[in-house]
């Protein structure tokens, strides 16, 4: 893999390479990190390696700690603790050994009793504990969701967030650039999930493998902070390893008066901004693959098979094995269409929907769920929904 990018550098190269502690012949680096956020699932095995370890927490300040995999979504009217609130054992266990593992190391956390809490990629930008320019990690797959800040942000598994927690640094190496570029009006009732769908509809779910995308041009500069984090969010079913979007004006806006961000008008606020202007791709800086999109070629877009790949526009139809030419697309559309229960050629629109799910770290900000209120205010659920 190549080593520092000379001359026009991309957002991805400026970030990346800001945060190099080492690195070896091999292209192998020692990188610094900025921001861990921990939950209760991949991090018991990680406290036990510090214990055995007699290790401390490298840099509290900069863990931030919640339960948001493996509980209920119940009402917490009646809440007390985890013990007696959590009905399934497993999940019980994981959140009760987190709390005694946050205790026993002095973390920040944002509990089941505390307003605060949430789902980890939502409370990270929530809270400002997710800037722009920082390297944010945590055991989970789509923490490319904070990429939308400008910040470089991918998923690690459970030895890696021991090493975090140890040493605040992560072994790496470079990854390639891509760049998707969207231009143009968006059409009514299409949305940021519609996008990234769509583009991963084009390049399929491997097309980013090895890379990071940067998505960028008018259509993605006039998204909302919500909008932007969904994109990012799913970088990773297009097979990257992160997904960023350059900070603008709605960036630094979403920021203001953030509880963890710097302090409106402060120096270090002022610093900041003037930083952070600064974290765009350069005139001339080389990707290894561009993608260009005319947004009006996007349309409301539905998943239709087992894949994030098997999509088509609400206005399609349902395809079959011969749509494609590939022989293993075609045996994966046979199976798809087997195990989903649907006939090639059926319109997309004809397809009754069985089952309506809101949320997610994908679409579970306020704006995702003020869109949603839209949709049901003053209508009752139909009888064909479970």
């Amino acid at each position: 893999m190549p080593g520092a990018v000379r001359g026009p550098r991309t957002l991805y190269d400026k970030v990346f390479e800001d945060h190099i502690v080492e690195e070896k012949e091999d292209g192998t680096v020692l990188l610094y990190i900025d921001r861990h956020l921990v939950h209760e699932v991949t991090s018991p095995q990680a406290f036990e390696g510090l214990r055995n370890a007699s290790r401390k927490v490298r840099r509290p300040d900069c863990t931030l700690v919640t339960t948001d995999h493996n509980i209920p979504t119940s009402s917490r009217k009646n809440f007390k603790d985890v013990n007696t609130f959590i009905e399934e054992e497993d999940s019980r266990t994981q959140c009760a050994t987190l709390e005694e593992n946050v205790k026993a190391f002095g973390l920040t956390y944002f509990g089941m009793g505390d307003k605060r809490q949430g789902i980890v990629h939502i409370i990270g930008p929530e809270q400002g504990f997710t800037l722009p320019a920082t390297t944010v990690v945590c055991g989970d797959s789509h923490t490319s969701t904070h990429g939308a800040f400008g910040a470089l942000a991918f998923g690690i598994g459970t030895s890696e967030v021991e090493h975090v927690l140890a040493t605040q640094t992560l072994i790496s190496k470079r990854s390639k650039n891509m760049k998707v570029q969207v231009d143009g009006e968006l059409a009514p009732g299409v949305t940021s999930k519609d996008i990234v769908l769509h583009v991963i509809g084009l390049i399929g779910t491997a097309g980013g493998t090895g890379s990071v995308i940067e998505f960028c041009g008018s259509t993605i500069r006039k998204l909302s902070m919500e909008a932007r984090m969904s994109i990012c969010n799913m970088s990773i079913e297009g097979g990257a390893r992160a997904g960023m979007i350059a900070p603008d004006q709605i960036t630094f806006d979403y920021l203001r008066g953030k509880p963890l961000a710097p302090k409106v008008d402060s120096p270090e606020w002022k610093k900041a901004i003037a930083y952070w202007s600064t974290l765009k791709t350069d005139e001339g800086a080389k990707f290894d693959e561009e993608i260009y999109i005319n947004a009006k070629d996007i349309a409301p877009t539905v998943s239709w098979g087992t894949s994030p790949q098997d999509v088509v526009p609400i206005t399609g139809k349902v395809p079959g094995p011969d749509d494609f030419e590939d022989e293993i697309k075609k045996k994966a559309c046979v199976r798809a269409l087997q195990y989903m229960g649907l006939t090639a050629g059926t319109p997309m629109q004809e397809i009754p929907v069985d089952k309506v799910f809101i949320g997610s770290c994908t679409n579970a900000r306020i704006e995702d769920l003020r869109e949603a209120a839209k949709v049901v205010k003053g209508n009752k659920i139909a009888s064909n929904i479970k």
